[in-house]
């Protein structure tokens, strides 16, 4: 009965070192934010960093303000978001399809292999022009772009997961009678959910560089635009309150990402 309760113990103490740890990290990367924020504000108003050039917290929140109250930045933001969420969705789910499908014929990922490793290689900025030719100075073309940037990676990253799952494992079933189809989807997919997951979080920032490529080259709304309208008229406020903005979104988007691989994880009690 002793033994018992002192495995208890050392386990809620385990449990309540786990949770300061935890609380520690996030006090700290706070803590770095707000020395960050507060950094920047006294150095431009000192004038040790030049105010035009590399605005300042305060001028940003002025920026935030007017564009909130004109409603500018309601129609950017959703414009974007609507943009990368559309070419993220897309570019993954292709480029798991696509992994599935290479996995499935060896033959063909060999042969294909040489290709998308020259594809992923190439500058994806290279193919807008075709884009917009092909598709129009519009979202598409930008959604297009976005796809390029995410579906190679996508397709390699996961493939390669494909590619390592346990060869034991792999014998064991074909010993035991399974077939391809019960291969993957008994030891293949839930040997690489983690690996997804992973994918995941990679092309969403591999999103937004394409989003924000596309509005550069063409768009009439977004924060690629804002980014590219500031510095054209050098309201370097505009262009960084912008670029505040795409960060505040990506990260959201991220821990979005990081809610669905906690509950993954514990769906099919991953470590």
């Amino acid at each position: 009965m002793d033994e018992k309760n002192s495995v208890t113990e050392l386990r809620a103490e385990y449990l309540r070192r786990q949770k300061n740890q935890r609380l520690l990290i996030y006090a700290l990367r706070i803590a770095i934010l707000i020395l960050i924020v507060t950094l920047w504000e006294l150095l431009t108003t000192r004038g040790v960093l030049n105010p035009f050039i590399f605005s300042s917290p305060s001028r940003i929140l002025a920026t935030l303000g007017k564009l909130s109250v004109s409603g500018q930045l309601r129609l950017h933001v959703t414009t974007s978001i609507i943009e990368t969420v559309a070419g993220f969705l897309s570019g993954t789910a292709a480029g798991i399809l696509i992994a599935v499908l290479l996995w499935w014929n060896p033959v063909a990922s060999r042969v294909l292999d040489p290709y998308l490793v020259v594809l992923n290689a190439l500058p994806k900025t290279a193919l807008g022009p075709i884009f917009i030719v092909c598709m129009g100075a519009g979202v598409g073309s930008i959604i297009a772009m976005t796809l390029a940037i995410s579906l190679i990676v996508t397709i390699l990253n996961v493939l390669d997961g494909f590619n390592r799952t346990d060869a034991d494992k792999l014998k064991l079933m074909r010993t035991l009678g399974a077939g391809r189809l019960q291969i993957f989807l008994k030891l293949v997919l839930p040997a690489n959910l983690s690996t997804i997951v992973n994918v995941l979080k990679i092309n969403i920032g591999l999103s937004w560089v394409g989003v924000i490529t596309g509005e550069f080259l063409v768009s009439k709304a977004g924060l690629g635009y804002l980014i590219v309208y500031g510095s054209q008229v050098f309201k370097m406020d505009l262009v960084m309150t912008s670029v505040v903005v795409l960060a505040l979104c990506a990260a959201i988007m991220h821990i979005m990402i990081l809610l669905i691989e906690r509950a993954v994880r514990k769906r099919f009690g991953i470590v």
